[in-house]
């Protein structure tokens, strides 16, 4: 059966200027209604060049509990990287729809590498409007060059690039978050996969949508990672809830998006002192969004919970169970208790 591509819907929707059923959200998300108008979010901006450690440590710790989200600045990616990132991953998109599907997730697979557009189980038959393209991107052992399009033909030499790069700002990440929780720099690393940790890469592909009011590119969701990095191009479109409400997040060229995610509230590992962010992305009636958000995740057959450093039967308890990474995620996906 063939599959409908969200990019193909919305090249016959814009000559209507509607959009499917299936595509509307309820009133309780549709962004038109649930949207704090008037008001961008700024959220906390970390200069990772600062040579007060102390200071990063501190500022990184408190967005992390307070906003489970925070924008880094002079992390060190030169721009001409991020540059090549996006180009590439563009152009992908605007290949062909046969040269894309070439890299289609196979239908019986249980993994989600490959080009795609539905992710989760969705609620009540409501679909996101969004196409997407996962891969790994790192260690060596886990990528599977299979979904790694051959075209443009600068898109794993671009992706490894970005990827060399960003793995030196997620040690510095995870040694300020673990430095946060009172835990030696390396301990919060190891206990989500050490050297093993992997990074999935996501492209989203928002294309224009002719009732913007009515849809959402990715529904209010955490996180499953450890923590996610995110590039995205300079259309504006995610949104946190804070306080309960939707707000806008202010684009900041050139920054790198971290929010925490389930593994670090970790939403086990900290055992609750840190927050996955609730978050969730609109789209945009004229331009087209896209995203690469990088979300560095523990091995599938790792177990993850609460640090034992952090744990106190009589003060502190666990507050979350330990099970395999690979269990936490099919649950997630499937709306199954946890």
């Amino acid at each position: 059966m063939e599959v409908k591509r969200v990019q193909a819907i919305a090249s016959l929707s814009m000559t209507k200027n509607t959009i499917p059923i299936e595509f509307i959200r309820s009133e309780t998300e549709q962004p038109a209604i649930t949207t704090v108008q008037g008001s961008v979010l700024e959220v906390p901006l970390i200069d990772l060049n600062e040579t007060n450690e102390d200071k990063v440590v501190e500022l990184i710790t408190k967005a992390s509990e307070e906003w489970g989200l925070f924008q880094v600045v002079n992390h060190g990616i030169p721009n001409e990287v991020i540059t090549r990132l996006r180009e590439a991953g563009r152009e992908f998109f605007e290949l062909p729809q046969d040269e894309k599907e070439v890299y289609a997730k196979p239908s019986d697979s249980k993994d989600i590498e490959g080009y795609g557009t539905k992710l989760q189980k969705e609620v009540e038959g409501k679909k996101a409007w969004v196409d997407h393209l996962f891969h790994r991107t790192w260690p060596p052992s886990a990528i599977n060059y299979k979904f790694w399009p051959k075209n443009p033909s600068y898109y794993r030499e671009a992706n490894e690039q970005y990827t060399e790069c960003l793995r030196k700002v997620s040690e510095k990440l995870f040694k300020c978050l673990s430095l946060g929780l009172k835990l030696e720099g390396h301990e919060l690393n190891e206990a989500v996969g050490g050297e093993d940790l992997v990074y999935m890469l996501k492209i989203n592909y928002y294309p224009p949508c002719p009732r913007p009011d009515l849809a959402l590119g990715v529904v209010a969701h955490t996180d499953m990672s450890a923590i996610t990095i995110l590039v995205p191009n300079d259309v504006p479109g995610l949104q946190v809830c804070r306080d309960g409400q939707w707000s806008d997040v202010k684009y900041i060229p050139n920054a790198l998006i971290v929010h925490i995610g389930d593994q670090l509230e970790a939403s086990v590992l900290s055992n609750g002192k840190y927050k996955a962010v609730l978050h969730r992305t609109t789209v945009n009636k004229d331009k087209t969004r896209m995203s690469w958000p990088v979300f560095l995740e523990p091995p599938a057959d790792q177990e993850i919970g609460p640090h034992r450093k952090l744990v106190d039967e009589q003060e502190n308890p666990a507050k979350y169970k330990t099970k395999k990474y690979s269990d936490y995620v099919h649950c997630k996906l499937n709306k199954i208790p946890q």
